[in-house]
């Protein structure tokens, strides 16, 4: 055989393992999407949580009355063809306001999760790659932080800032945001710790490509269920402080002020409470569900 013979040989032998090295991840895509569409919780939640969206980002186009027209002559209204799910104490719409509530309410948890992903993912990985004073400067301070019960430290600090939605989103955002430092930090620690990351710093490997091509990727999974979890809780939490009159200002609808508003009514007008309630509740459980099948689907002991 030639040398040009073998030279083609070569060519053709790394032309298809590149291809096939590829393809796998193209392959575990797919396996992944498949296994997700297999299990009947993540869909049913993915259909829900979908709907949502979909009623959230395209309130202001569907006919519906706009959430503040008060009809002070039809209060606490029963369910009708007028009204399908009644009125509120100021002959309000509550479809119109349940769904510009899950506006607010999607809107104030993605937000709150990207602060908190954001900045704790940052802090972890500084934290675990560095180490040292550095490391203990910044865990400190997430550890102080985690002291505080998270729903006190919410109220602390949204007395400060005052109500407001970007205020929600930022205190919240503090409160979250230890979970996601510890969880990127401990990632951090398991990966540099590995062969193929010493491998590379003897190469000569940059901090930053250490850290783009090694650590970021192998911990996306663990902060993407975690920011599954902060999500519901950042949504319970936006309801919670504006059932406590600290959330969003009073003219903003909200599932939360819709409950306080409710107190007064719960026992001659149940419905009124229920409703909202309801929409929390389903939409909190729908995004736990899912969280918890894309974890089982990211753990390779559940393989």
């Amino acid at each position: 055989m030639t040398n040009s013979t073998m030279t083609k040989h070569n060519r053709m032998g790394l032309s298809h393992h590149g291809t096939h090295q590829d393809a796998l991840p193209v392959k575990k895509s797919r396996s992944t999407l498949s296994k997700l569409l297999a299990d009947k919780r993540a869909v049913f939640s993915g259909i829900v949580i979908l709907v949502l969206v979909f009623l959230a980002t395209f309130a202001s186009m569907l006919p519906l009355q706009a959430p503040n027209e008060m009809a002070l002559l039809n209060q606490l209204a029963k369910p009708s063809r007028e009204h399908w799910l009644g009125t509120d104490s100021f002959g309000r719409d509550i479809l119109s306001r349940v769904v510009f509530g899950a506006r607010v309410s999607l809107m104030v948890g993605s937000l709150t999760v990207l602060v908190a992903m954001t900045f704790g993912t940052t802090c972890g990985l500084i934290s675990a790659f560095y180490g040292g004073v550095v490391d203990s400067f910044i865990m400190r301070i997430m550890d102080a932080l985690l002291a505080f019960p998270s729903i006190l430290l919410a109220i602390t600090l949204m007395g400060i800032l005052g109500p407001g939605k970007i205020n929600v989103v930022l205190g919240l955002g503090i409160v979250y945001t230890p979970t996601f430092a510890r969880i990127a930090r401990a990632k951090t620690l398991s990966v540099t710790s590995s062969e193929y990351v010493s491998a590379a710093r003897t190469i000569g490997a940059s901090d930053l490509r250490l850290l783009g091509v090694h650590i970021v990727p192998n911990m996306l999974g663990p902060v993407a269920v975690q920011a599954a979890v902060a999500f519901a809780f950042a949504i319970i939490a936006e309801a919670g402080l504006s059932f406590l009159g600290l959330g969003v200002p009073p003219d903003v609808p909200s599932w939360g002020a819709m409950l306080t508003e409710a107190r007064r009514f719960i026992e001659t007008d149940p419905w009124f409470a229920v409703i909202p309630g309801a929409c929390l509740s389903i939409t909190v459980l729908s995004i736990t569900l899912l969280g918890d099948s894309i974890r089982q689907l990211l753990d390779p002991s559940s393989i």
